[in-house]
């Protein structure tokens, strides 16, 4: 008897505490998820707009962003301004498209403060970490808003993780496209200069042979990369000079296995050998491309390969022949890349690779196109970013001055807005 009771009365207290609960609980399928607040509306009032494409500048124009969007673009005059947007004043200023790099690596600094043998092979990760994010800062404050990143030089995937950083709002810093830890040929990177009985870790993943390619190509896609870099070639072999490394049916695999998971691919290349296997190959940029000749030029227009020729980064001893080949690539007509190598200088100090082009015969017009909408489009992003278009991501920066005509005014950057959030305001 006791113990029916007992039954009895846990039953009760059971049942009074369920209905308490349901009464409490709204279900799922009532509830109503927060309100999102309504988005930030700016109206942007520049001197002028370089669209990223028009050999002109828009006098008189005004842009409205909404979110991270951009609303509208045209003559003052004729945007419908709504009522709760903030008006933003840039008189003096070119607003244009957030410029791009298209070859960096965030994951070093400057040869000339440590080289970079001791930077792959005696600085701690957490170290060139740290690094990274003050240099992710610099450029985003120096007007780049985009970078694709083209290896991390011994730091693995971190790159992704900052990536995942800047895209939570963690830290601040542009949009990133990443290729982690590239590949190279077994044998033929670095660092260099230990007993050859040590096993070094190297600077990039090593692979060879078909299964090797294969595996590394899809673990690096697997793991985050955006892009996937090969080494065409190196500095390695007889007399130290830059011979082709993969077999030229070594690169068409390894762009085969990239392109099944829609993973464009990148080659660098100093080597006329080297270039010819990438081109041949399908990648899709070459980097560097010291070696290139006009007839290989042809061959890169007929196939839709891009140069990113790193002006940025001619020494004493490859000018003159850097200079060359450029000039080359302009009269050819092959689609040419903004893209700097920094990393190996300042990063911040990103312009300077646009301010070379054209000391060395590029229009000033194309080669704000080439650091805008022409980097977007060998991005595969000329729908997203590149351009101050309707539509498109509000990645924006206005310049002092006008650098249609006067290319050092990329130096003077007093705006910059990404994803329609201002990080920069006179």
């Amino acid at each position: 008897m006791i113990i029916a009771k007992m039954r009895l009365t846990f039953f009760l207290a059971s049942f009074v505490i369920a209905c308490a609960f349901i009464q409490v609980t709204p279900s799922a399928q009532t509830q109503s998820p927060a309100p999102k607040p309504p988005d930030t509306v700016y109206l942007l009032k520049p001197a002028h707009i370089f669209d990223g494409e028009s050999a002109q500048l828009h006098s008189g124009w005004a842009v409205i962003v909404r979110g991270e969007k951009i609303e509208a673009v045209g003559p003052a005059n004729e945007i419908k301004v709504p009522a709760d947007a903030k008006v933003i004043d840039l008189p003096g200023m070119t607003l244009m498209p957030g410029l791009i790099d298209a070859h960096s690596h965030i994951l070093l600094h400057p040869y000339s403060e440590t080289v970079w043998n001791d930077q792959v092979a005696r600085e701690a990760l957490s170290l060139r970490v740290a690094r990274a994010t003050n240099h992710l800062r610099s450029t985003l404050m120096a007007g780049f808003t985009t970078l694709r990143d083209l290896g991390t030089e011994g730091a693995g995937y971190a790159d992704v993780g900052l990536k995942q950083a800047v895209n939570q709002g963690i830290i601040p810093g542009p949009r990133l496209f990443v290729a982690t830890r590239a590949i190279v040929a077994t044998g033929s990177y670095g660092p260099k200069g230990f007993a050859p009985e040590w096993n070094v870790p190297q600077g990039a993943e090593e692979a060879s042979g078909a299964d090797e390619l294969t595996r590394v190509v899809r673990e690096q896609i697997g793991r985050g990369a955006d892009w996937v870099k090969l080494y065409a070639d190196y500095r390695w072999g007889a007399g130290g000079a830059a011979h082709a490394t993969f077999t030229l049916d070594e690169m068409k695999l390894a762009v085969e296995v990239a392109k099944s998971a829609g993973t464009p691919v990148s080659a660098h290349s100093t080597s006329t050998e080297g270039a010819r296997r990438a081109i041949l190959a399908g990648v899709e940029t070459i980097e560097h491309g010291d070696g290139l000749t006009p007839e290989l030029f042809r061959l890169m227009k007929e196939r839709g390969t891009a140069l990113c020729p790193t002006l940025s980064v001619a020494s004493p001893a490859t000018m003159e022949n850097k200079k060359k080949v450029f000039k080359e690539a302009l009269a050819s007509g092959v689609t040419i890349a903004s893209g700097s190598d920094v990393g190996v200088f300042a990063h911040g100090d990103n312009a300077r690779e646009i301010e070379t082009m054209v000391a060395w015969g590029m229009p000033i017009v194309d080669a704000l196109r080439s650091a805008t909408s022409v980097d977007a489009r060998v991005l595969h992003m000329e729908e997203k970013i590149g351009r101050v278009k309707i539509g498109l991501f509000a990645d924006l920066i206005a310049v002092e001055g006008d650098p249609a005509h006067d290319i050092p005014a990329l130096r003077r950057v007093r705006f910059v807005m990404k994803d329609g959030a201002i990080y920069k305001q006179p």
